[in-house]
């Protein structure tokens, strides 16, 4: 069955008219849109290092912070979204700026929980770059929270992934997250 005639029955099954001026359209504008919000699964994270990994001399903490993302939450597939922090300490490679935020597109635009988004992030440069060390702090806001259940509208989740010397090192952990303005 395809995206648009599930949405048709959907609208069925909730008592609208899909034929309806205002929801004739809607299935395939849903169907564009669970493209886009899904991206991630047509995405390969290790086509976006592409030859962006680099051989240098550097071994102090790299951090990209405030990424923006959005994801869809695999039990509800409502949208969740925030940001994203990411560091590591770079072994002889570092990669291209750009590419640690469109590893987070990719990671997030799939059906996920916040938990798995945030290790799998970690997992991937600690695979591409051997670091020394990688961190991942993501905080974002549920609309499954915020719209349905208990509706907490102003809780916001944290999520961190520490692998190597931010696993290990208490001092290398707090200089990662002083850096993102998170205080522990």
């Amino acid at each position: 069955m395809s995206v648009e005639n599930a949405v048709r029955e959907i609208l069925v099954e909730i008592g609208e008219d899909p034929q309806r001026e205002g929801l004739r359209d809607t299935p395939d504008r849903m169907a564009d849109m669970f493209k886009e919000l899904t991206a991630g699964y047509r995405a390969s994270p290790y086509t976006i290092i592409n030859e962006a990994l680099f051989d240098i001399k550097y071994d102090e903490m790299v951090v990209v912070k405030d990424i923006e993302f959005y994801s869809l939450c695999e039990h509800h597939m409502l949208p969740f979204f925030g940001s994203c922090s990411v560091g590591y300490i770079p072994n002889g490679k570092i990669v291209g700026l750009s590419k640690i935020p469109r590893i987070v597109e990719v990671f997030s635009r799939r059906l996920q929980v916040q938990e798995r988004m945030t290790a799998e992030i970690a997992d991937f440069l600690m695979e591409v770059l051997n670091p020394l060390g990688v961190a991942v702090v993501a905080e974002a806001r549920h609309l499954c929270l915020a719209m349905r259940g208990i509706m907490k509208a102003d809780a916001s989740m944290l999520t961190s992934s520490m692998r190597g010397a931010f696993k290990k090192d208490e001092r290398t952990r707090s200089e990662f997250l002083s850096f993102i303005g998170k205080h522990v």
